[in-house]
């Protein structure tokens, strides 16, 4: 059985434009010190993360703490939000057709695609292991939409303002067991 513990990342601040590099916000460096307190007795063998700052900052404690190295897989990263991509009605346009991307936008399909291939290189890689994942978001949404499809644009609705948000995944080899919510803050979402 490999164990994932998906983390979406603390608050970021989103009043740095540069989506890549955002920092997490004050309240958001304290409470990736909760979420390295909730992993630091989960017996971690691997860090990975997106390469985005606020997902990587997140899970940096916990890192510490095991005195490990984070790795970084491009393909974890978020979607990339094109024009107008942060309303309300945006998000139930995406989910509604994963295929449908705005103006200089990615589609949650494309993103999917980058995370379960991912993920599934991951879980060849480290069978057996618990393994903690720094993530966004819409990325990990795609991920369990696509173990389950029950999961879509209303249920992103009820996690959005989940930040840190630790998720539990179990696979016996590249097969979905089960998945648990572990801890989450629930935070405001400002886009």
């Amino acid at each position: 059985m490999t164990t994932i513990y998906f983390v979406r990342h603390c608050k970021p601040d989103g009043k740095v434009s540069d989506d890549r590099n955002r920092p997490l916000t004050e309240e958001g460096l304290l409470d990736s010190k909760k979420v390295a307190e909730i992993l630091k007795d989960k017996n971690i063998d691997v860090f990975i993360s997106s390469p985005y700052k606020r997902s990587y900052d997140t899970i940096k404690e916990a890192a510490d703490s095991y005195a490990m190295t984070i790795q970084t897989d491009e393909r974890l990263r978020e979607r990339k939000a094109g024009k107008n991509s942060n309303n309300h009605e945006m998000f139930k346009k995406r989910w509604a057709d994963l295929s449908y991307a705005e103006i200089d936008g990615e589609s949650i399909g494309a993103v999917q695609k980058r995370n379960i291939e991912a993920l599934n290189e991951i879980l060849k890689k480290y069978p057996g292991k618990n393994i903690v994942i720094g993530t966004h978001g819409t990325a990990l949404s795609s991920i369990i939409n696509f173990y389950d499809k029950r999961f879509a644009g209303d249920s992103f609705m009820e996690i959005i303002d989940f930040m840190p948000w630790i998720l539990k995944m179990e696979f016996d080899g590249e097969t979905f067991i089960s998945k648990e919510d572990v801890f989450h803050i629930k935070k405001e979402y400002k886009g």
